[in-house]
């Protein structure tokens, strides 16, 4: 039997490249050797305030991406985490038997609290609704970034909490993370992770960026006071650029070392301006496709739905048992 491998992306700001070589390629080449789930975590995203209208509309687009990207419906489930009411069910129960200090003590509530004026109570549980999302079903490999590997711990500490309380019910989850393209950092300011909600039009390629965006965005790319690529002295805008490239074509580091050693780097830029756009056609193209079939993406999220409620109706259940909760037999 395949161990089950569980993880999830928010549907907030625009997915991009930094998304798609850290989470989405490493999921699809993957998928086949698990159990596989991945799920669009909107109940996470409402932790600060999303306009009701677009988050609707980005749930649909990612669940497209996911589609376009490589993730196999047939194989895999993509869930949308609020049509399955188990997690936020889980949540609350795991929210009991978690200490308050454990939570103030993450450095992503930390970091979101100081640029808040009020913070809403969702945003400190969120670690606690990442720990249901994972032990609902009781996933044994959890793909994420290494901006997460805290609160995967957390879910760790929260799983092995229960049990010694009541008794062996969850799998201690793993992580997993691809060795190359795991970290794209921003454009605009190499120093810094490039993410969804950043401001700026040059900060990230998005997914559906059309070719001469792609160009026009890698070539204002910030790189360093060399005149070429020098891999012994490059600064981190040239190593990001060289990071973005290797993870797109998968060349090895001896391929990559003689290919571009002493590139200037309005040629380094136009090499991994092309490489992107190239990868990203057949994405965009398929992604297109998806979303011109009326019904088909309903279709595979309602399937994926009901595929994996059972799995989270059970954990649930024995949940409710193991502390003594009533349920209707």
């Amino acid at each position: 039997m395949k161990s089950r491998v569980f993880s999830g992306v928010q549907p907030t700001g625009n997915i991009h490249i930094g998304n798609y070589l850290g989470a989405l390629k490493n999921w699809v080449k993957i998928q086949y050797d698990y159990e596989s789930i991945f799920c669009i975590v909107d109940l996470h995203a409402i932790t600060l305030y999303q306009e009701p209208a677009e988050l609707r509309s980005k749930i649909a687009e990612l669940a497209a991406l996911f589609i376009a990207a490589g993730i196999d419906p047939k194989h895999s489930s993509v869930v949308v985490q609020s049509s399955i009411a188990e997690h936020a069910e889980l949540a609350w129960m795991l929210t009991c038997v978690t200490p308050l200090g454990w939570l103030e003590r993450m450095t992503q509530f930390k970091a979101k609290s100081e640029t808040q004026e009020s913070i809403g109570d969702g945003l400190l549980q969120y670690p606690v609704l990442m720990a249901a999302d994972i032990l609902l079903y009781n996933a044994a490999i959890v793909p994420v970034g290494d901006d997460q590997a805290q609160h995967l711990e957390l879910c760790r500490d929260i799983a092995l909490r229960f049990n010694s309380l009541y008794g062996e019910t969850f799998v201690m989850p793993k992580t997993s993370m691809p060795t190359v393209g795991a970290r794209v950092m921003g454009l605009d300011d190499p120093t810094k992770k490039m993410s969804k909600s950043a401001q700026g039009s040059g900060h990230s390629v998005a997914l559906l960026d059309p070719p001469d965006v792609i160009r026009k965005k890698i070539m204002r790319a910030t790189t360093d006071s060399n005149p070429a690529v020098d891999f012994e002295t490059m600064g981190s805008g040239v190593e990001n650029l060289l990071s973005i490239f290797q993870a797109f074509s998968e060349w090895t580091p001896d391929q990559m070392r003689a290919h571009f050693s002493g590139m200037r780097y309005g040629d380094l830029k136009k090499q991994v301006a092309e490489m992107v756009a190239v990868s990203l056609g057949p994405i965009q193209q398929r992604y297109k496709e998806i979303t011109s079939e009326p019904g088909y993406l309903n279709g595979i999220l309602r399937e994926s739905a009901e595929r994996v409620r059972p799995m989270a109706q059970e954990t649930v259940r024995m949940v409710k048992q193991r502390m003594g909760l009533y349920t209707i037999s």
